[in-house]
């Protein structure tokens, strides 16, 4: 899966990442490197907790896409 994120200058020089696609999703770090792996951390948490919430009942499937 491929997300983008936007990456900008926070006020404490640490590089703030969001990810647009996925509200509320944030992270930072000391440099791209380290902002880039605490995002991709974030995403996954996100979208475990939105895994989560989603439950299939009565006649609804839960299907996955690859898009």
């Amino acid at each position: 899966m491929k997300l983008k994120v936007l990456v900008s200058e926070g006020e404490d020089g640490w590089l703030v990442v969001e990810c647009p696609s996925i509200p509320g999703c944030i992270s930072q770090g000391k440099n791209l490197q380290e902002a880039l792996d605490n995002i991709k951390e974030a995403i996954e948490g996100c979208l475990e907790v939105m895994d989560e919430r989603v439950k299939a009942t009565g006649s609804k499937q839960m299907m996955e896409v690859v898009i």
